[in-house]
């Protein structure tokens, strides 16, 4: 399964009793899934949810509730939205529900937005909002430098009313729109982790940070290893780089050498992928790295001076390209 149909499974079993926080739900379930349809010159409610299960809970709230009894029907997905999904349908009593809702004003307005009652409500009260809202159209991908918990909402006053419901549980949300469809997005992987607790995915909630974690740490041991490998692709240049002037400048000084300065140059040579410390060691008597870099550096000067005053190229020319 999908995360997000893993959140989505483990809200469906959620059952609190509280009236105000099943009208929570419930209200935001239909604003975002659906919400208002005329059929017949009547006001239908109508919600297309995803799974049917969520319809018959969704159907037996509004029973349960409101003491009406809605349609279910399975409908074969087209266009942009493929596969099969359900419909719970209220036209028989449609307008009274959606009065009662909230989801029409005094004046038989549809509300945009939510209905001021459940975004002044409670803490649980609005965790049952989001609750409601994502099982009708949230998703959640997986975590990552993309990871986002979004719910797509039918109008930008529907997910301003979300974002503001998030900030009073304590989440930080934002509203934007993508390809002209309005969403509220939570980002922060804590912000997910926390909005998941909320809605009643705690499950869900655990898995996803383990996840992230997992992820993390894994990201963190590639940079090391990419760190790593960098710095002994650098160490094998310098070093065959080295080797190159020193090789040039003994060619350069031929027998003019010191022997001190050519016994460096020598060890240089003979253990090319030997660090300075590890070459003073092969010295007889053993030197320490700082007398054999400085005993290769005045070989290195000292043949690049011959060289500038014989006219011939110096040390430098040595080097092959890209070292």
């Amino acid at each position: 399964m999908s995360l997000t149909a893993d959140v989505k499974a483990e809200l469906v079993a959620v059952r609190d009793p509280r009236p105000s926080v099943r009208v929570a739900e419930l209200t935001a379930l239909l604003r975002f899934a659906g919400g208002l349809h005329s059929i017949a010159g009547r006001v239908a409610v109508e919600a297309e949810v995803d799974t049917p299960e969520l319809a018959r809970r969704t159907a037996r709230d509004i029973a349960e509730i409101y003491g009406v009894r809605p349609e279910l029907a399975r409908i074969q997905g087209s266009g942009s939205r493929e596969g099969e999904y359900f419909a719970v349908r209220v036209v028989d009593g449609g307008e009274t529900l959606a009065r009662q809702t909230g989801l029409l004003d005094v004046r038989r307005r549809p509300v945009r937005g939510l209905p001021n009652k459940l975004t002044t409500g409670s803490r649980d009260d609005l965790a049952a909002v989001w609750r409601g809202a994502f099982l009708a159209s949230g998703s959640l991908s997986e975590p990552g430098r993309s990871a986002s918990l979004e719910i797509a909402c039918p109008t930008g006053e529907a997910g301003m009313a979300l974002v503001g419901a998030a900030h009073r549980i304590g989440v930080a949300a934002k509203a934007r729109e993508v390809r002209g469809v309005p969403r509220v997005v939570v980002r922060e992987a804590e912000a997910i982790r926390g909005m998941l607790v909320a809605m009643g995915a705690a499950q869900t909630a655990t898995e996803w940070d383990q996840l992230r974690q997992r992820r993390e740490v894994r990201a963190g041991v590639n940079r090391l290893v990419n760190f790593d490998d960098a710095n002994l692709r650098r160490s094998a240049q310098a070093a065959v780089a080295a080797c190159a002037r020193v090789e040039r400048a003994l060619e350069i000084l031929g027998e003019d050498v010191p022997p001190h300065l050519r016994q460096a140059g020598d060890l240089r040579l003979a253990h090319r992928d030997a660090s300075l410390d590890e070459l003073g060691h092969h010295a007889d008597p053993p030197l320490t790295k700082d007398a054999v870099a400085g005993r290769i550096r005045r070989l290195l000067a000292m043949a690049d001076k011959r060289a500038e005053q014989e006219g011939i190229p110096g040390t430098e020319a040595a080097v092959p390209a890209g070292s």
